[in-house]
């Protein structure tokens, strides 16, 4: 550093180390049935092609795929199934989830959700927590959202009852509108 005309202090010099050959640090490779080693669970996704066709009852213990046809019954209960938009499935259906991108005769129970997708025709009854019926999709049925708790259920047996009076052709009134209409 120079300060009013005085020379710079030298810079000291700094011995170096002699070149090593440095080699890439590689995780090493866990031996199975090694202690404290996790194995990484692949998600297990059957599926049925385009050109099958299954007549009867599918059972298992895995997440289901349908591009091709299936009759019958489809019993995954607490796994996925996807009816892809060539699937046609003509069977009751008991999930966890269930996708529909394809066409579906028959009713789905579902544990979780149930989607008809924009390329999806469903043509049966929807049983499910959570529905989705994205744009464009065609649906024909009924849809229960129901959920196990014993309030819903009375408010579902309150509008059930309400809709066979109103179809019979009976004057419908809930204590709060019928309030409203005497004041």
């Amino acid at each position: 550093m120079t300060w009013l005309g005085q020379k710079p202090d030298p810079e000291p010099i700094r011995p170096t180390a002699p070149a090593t050959a440095v080699s890439p640090q590689v995780a090493p490779i866990p031996i199975p049935g090694e202690r404290g080693e996790r194995k990484m669970e692949t998600p297990q996704v059957a599926s049925i092609g385009k050109s099958l066709h299954v007549k009867g009852e599918l059972s298992g213990n895995e997440d289901l795929a349908i591009e091709g046809k299936v009759e019958g019954k489809i019993a995954l209960s607490g796994y996925n199934v996807t009816i892809g938009q060539t699937g046609r499935v003509s069977a009751e259906i008991h999930a966890k989830s269930v996708v529909v991108g394809g066409l579906v005769h028959g009713n789905i129970v579902a544990g979780d959700k149930v989607e008809v997708a924009a390329t999806g025709t469903m043509m049966g009854d929807i049983r499910a927590p959570r529905v989705v019926l994205v744009d464009g999709c065609r649906f024909k049925g009924s849809i229960d959202m129901e959920t196990k708790s014993g309030a819903s259920s009375s408010a579902g047996a309150a509008a059930t009852s309400r809709a066979a009076t109103e179809a019979s052709g009976a004057r419908v009134e809930t204590p709060a509108y019928a309030a409203a209409a005497k004041g």
